[in-house]
């Protein structure tokens, strides 16, 4: 089983930064690929960022490309989504997940953590 937990959420103004990480635990596998969704009030989930094991290759969804950055330390089990030039409509609730395949669909990702909260004010 695997546990992940995440950290660094808040309230930002628009414009500001915000870094969360998400920390794996248990049964994990440096094969695996790890990604960051979010999900705001009454929408579903959806991709924002993944990366490969190895930490060779990202992708970013098009909506935070050239704001987002994720990056990986697997000596620490560790996953990092730098947040910058926040927008309001990046207010959502963020979530670590864990792929064994390269995949950005939520429906291929079986261990999640319980998500933090961001919130940008205009």
């Amino acid at each position: 089983q695997v546990q992940l937990v995440e950290s660094g959420g808040g309230l930002v103004q628009a414009g500001g930064s915000l870094r969360l990480s998400c920390a794996a635990s248990g049964r994990t596998s440096r094969s695996n690929t790890m990604g960051w969704f979010r999900q705001a009030p009454g929408k579903e989930r959806e991709f924002v960022a993944i990366i490969s094991a190895a930490g060779v290759m990202t992708l970013t969804a098009a909506s935070v490309k050239g704001r987002f950055t994720i990056s990986r330390d697997n000596a620490k089990n560790t996953v990092t989504l730098q947040m910058n030039s926040l927008k309001p409509e990046d207010t959502a609730v963020y979530y670590c997940a864990l792929s064994t395949t390269w995949d950005t669909r939520p429906e291929n990702f079986g261990s999640w953590g319980q998500g933090t909260q961001v919130t940008v004010s205009s």
